[in-house]
């Protein structure tokens, strides 16, 4: 047994108490990327020439990847889609998939890259993160043999997945993901059920899953509430959608609305309106970016708390209705009509005043305005209005909104069209609901779709608030509630509670299996 001295143990110490107190935060890194896409075919490309594109798009993520480690980075997400785009068929698709082993297999791709067969995107990710010392989320596609015999097997004989893959600065494979909630993506199948996938690293505990699974309770919600993740990684080839759907404004409202960190990765491609990326965490964003002048991608990065839920800025628990269903409703006026935001009938009534207290209700929900314009602009018009129902043309995911929003122009049958410049500047707004669900997203956007980190609060009572005085004009302030038990049952991510409990108790204890060794 060899001994330390005095001064070599109080030496140690300090170190490590330093080295503790470092992770209480770390540096997080996000890039969004103007991929290079495939040139249009409707015959499948070689394996080479699949993966010389993912190589140029990798050529410029490796830069990112490596500035962000020269930055002290210890984790960078990129977005969904960045290898090779988004516009394929099963079969043209095909080329561009390689087989990706569960992470339990322990495997450093950079090191033994020939394991599980032709792996090279797998190989240089893995080399990525090992040379720069960094932890890194990529998405790419996974494909797996099946058996024909197998009604659901595909003709191919493969499922194919979209996938995110975690490697650790050791370069070792230490999570995977498959998408579960597909949007328009006939090249992929939809998972047996929603994988909850977590793991462990020195600044917390992180969750990931990907684009359209951020609207749906499993694995979005349950990660955070019975999984109790610090950080969700979160890719993304995200489409804005005005009003209430653009990428910086949900996803930032998502964080607080949930109380985690959410690292946002989105792709650049302004034609199809995807831009907007960011660092967000539940009191306030840390960094975001929304360009759609340029075509140019852009790294994030941002020192984050990695236990969140420990920090003095933490929210407070919000009872989303306490305030709207113990007041007497203010005044509703007799001109109240009806408008679309996208598929959705709202019921509106407009803001005449620079000031006033107003309600509009819709069903069972009633949503309550206090506000006060600095001063009313001659040529812009503001609304309330109230939705709760099944959403947009599938009729599949249950909403129940309240919003304050500027309409297209001063005709009412333009209210809820996109917008995204404004003048009119409130110093005052409190904006509360009857909401049904627990789960309700804090939404303030700005004219030309910027944010407002600090100049708004949420209230224990469900109200949410300015602060800080005078804000910039106003687009939207909204509060977005998502009551996903009312959910139709169509929905791909839906399962009975008994499979939802089995799902948890089974992930749980691989998760207790693979946690007695960190990562």
């Amino acid at each position: 047994m060899s001994t330390f001295s005095f001064q070599t143990s109080v030496a140690v110490f300090a170190l490590m108490t330093l080295h503790v107190s470092a992770l209480d935060t770390f540096i997080a890194a996000v890039y969004e990327h103007a991929v290079i896409l495939p040139n249009k075919t409707e015959t499948p490309v070689s394996q080479d020439d699949a993966l010389l594109l993912m190589n140029k798009n990798l050529d410029i993520l490796e830069r990112a990847i490596k500035q962000a480690a020269e930055q002290n980075a210890q984790i960078i997400v990129t977005p969904e889609d960045a290898l090779y785009g988004w516009k394929f068929t099963r079969e043209t698709i095909f080329p561009y998939l390689e087989d990706i082993p569960d992470p339990q297999t322990t495997w450093i791709p950079c090191e033994d890259p020939h394991r599980f067969g032709r792996t090279p995107i797998q190989a240089r990710l893995s080399c990525l993160a090992k040379n720069n010392s960094i932890y890194i989320l990529a998405n790419i596609g996974d494909k797996k043999p099946c058996n024909s015999s197998d009604s659901t097997c595909p003709a191919n004989g493969y499922y194919q997945y979209n996938t995110n893959v975690v490697y650790n600065k050791k370069g070792k494979l230490v999570a995977r993901y498959h998408k579960y909630h597909l949007y328009s993506e006939p090249q992929f199948d939809v998972p047996e059920k929603p994988e909850l996938v977590t793991f462990d690293t020195p600044f917390g505990r992180f969750g990931m899953f990907t684009c359209f699974d951020i609207l749906f309770h499993d694995p979005a919600v349950t990660l955070v509430k019975d999984f109790h993740v610090d950080t969700i990684l979160f890719p993304t080839a995200w489409m804005n959608v005005l009003p209430l759907l653009t990428a910086i404004e949900f996803h930032s409202a998502w964080a607080m609305g949930m109380g985690v960190n959410l690292l946002t990765a989105n792709i650049h491609h302004v034609r199809l309106n995807m831009a907007g990326s960011g660092i967000y965490a539940p009191h306030s964003p840390k960094v975001y970016h929304y360009d759609v002048e340029t075509g140019l991608g852009k790294l994030l990065l941002s020192e984050v708390d990695s236990h969140p839920r420990n920090s003095s800025a933490y929210p407070i628990a919000v009872s989303w209705s306490a305030y709207a269903t113990t007041i007497k409703p203010f005044p509703v006026q007799k001109n109240t009509f009806r408008a679309f935001i996208s598929k959705d009938m709202f019921n509106f009534t407009e803001l005449f005043e620079n000031s006033g207290n107003l309600t509009v209700c819709q069903k069972d929900l009633c949503c309550h305005l206090s506000y006060r314009m600095l001063r009313k602009e001659e040529n812009e018009v503001y609304v309330l209005g109230a939705f709760t129902g099944l959403h947009g043309r599938r009729r599949r995911e249950y909403w129940q909104v309240c919003t304050m929003l500027k309409c297209k122009t001063t005709n009412l049958t333009t209210c809820g069209q996109p917008v995204e410049t404004a003048l009119t500047r409130f110093d005052m707004f409190s904006l509360s609901g009857t909401f049904g669900t627990e789960y309700v997203f804090p939404e303030v956007l700005l004219t030309k779709i910027q944010l407002s980190p600090g100049k708004f609060v949420v209230l224990k009572d469900g109200r949410l608030v300015n602060k800080n005085g005078l804000s910039e004009p106003i687009l939207t302030v909204s509060l977005f509630g998502r009551w996903y038990t009312k959910d139709s049952q169509s929905i791909s991510g839906s399962t009975s509670n008994l499979a939802a409990t089995y799902l948890l108790i089974s992930t749980l204890l691989m998760i207790a299996l693979q946690n007695i060794v960190m990562v």
